[in-house]
């Protein structure tokens, strides 16, 4: 781990060392995440609230999080992604809760929220749970030893579904051997931001049929989504794109009608 991937860590680790360890009791049931992102006919779309990245920077704020997140989930998508960093992305746990009100308000009560964020102390999960999500990402590259498969078993501990991201083959091992149901197979190297659709594809590949593989990254347009689809994926998350729209709608459904093979 290096780069910005380290200053992010770094962050993280300072901002925990601050956090009280209780958070308040959420006694909302939880979504089943992995149903929600198992491939039907399509491939379903995880639809991300993120309003900056160290790769695009600012992006758009014309909706709140409450109105992006109803038109991500009216429009069709199986999982809003909430970005809960600050530092680096401009999100809050805050943006989640917001998020999780607003669908269960406008009758999606049964569309998951995960909570992007970068995991490294159970007290994030704590937070996490608190505010209403259904599921934490795990990054397998910043949890060495037996720190994953410890936040794993934390997040089922409290209702939460791990979401494993890996970026090599090496890491989907890690992530089985912690149980992951849901894997996130990232096309962009976190420590130099530079993509690898071919090598994402791979990966994704490797990961058994049995558990739910998910295609983060990389998909800026119709055509990505369209290449997404045709590979064994059963859902894609879809952040930039999606943050460069204003209104989203328009955009993820024509992305939603490319999902098929």
């Amino acid at each position: 781990m290096s780069g910005l991937l380290e200053r992010i860590v770094a962050s993280k680790r300072a901002e925990i060392a601050a956090t009280r360890a209780d958070a308040p009791q959420n006694e909302r049931a939880t979504c089943d995440v992995a149903s929600a992102l198992r491939r039907a006919d399509a491939l379903a779309i995880v639809a991300e609230v993120k309003f900056r990245s160290p790769s695009a920077g600012p992006l758009s704020r014309a909706m709140s999080v409450e109105e992006r997140a109803l038109a991500y989930a009216e429009s069709g998508a199986s999982m809003v992604s909430v970005l809960c960093d600050g530092p680096f992305f401009d999100g809050s746990f805050e943006d989640l809760a917001r998020a999780r009100r607003a669908l269960d308000a406008g009758g999606f009560s049964a569309v998951p929220v995960l909570a992007k964020e970068f995991v490294v102390d159970e007290r994030q999960l704590a937070r996490a749970r608190a505010s209403g999500a259904d599921a934490a990402l795990l990054i397998v590259r910043i949890l060495p030893g037996r720190a994953l498969a410890d936040l794993a078993r934390a997040c089922r501990a409290l209702s939460l579904e791990p979401f494993v991201e890996v970026a090599e083959e090496a890491e989907v091992a890690r992530a089985l051997d912690a149980g992951a149901r849901v894997i996130g197979v990232n096309a962009r190297d976190l420590d130099t931001l530079a993509m690898d659709a071919a090598s994402a594809a791979r990966v994704i590949e490797s990961v058994p049929r049995e558990v739910v593989a998910v295609h983060l990254s990389g998909l800026a347009d119709e055509d990505a989504v369209a290449r997404a689809a045709a590979t064994r994926a059963d859902a894609a998350l879809v952040g930039e794109a999606l943050m460069r729209e204003d209104d989203p709608r328009v955009r993820l459904k024509r992305m939603l009608a490319r999902a098929r093979r």
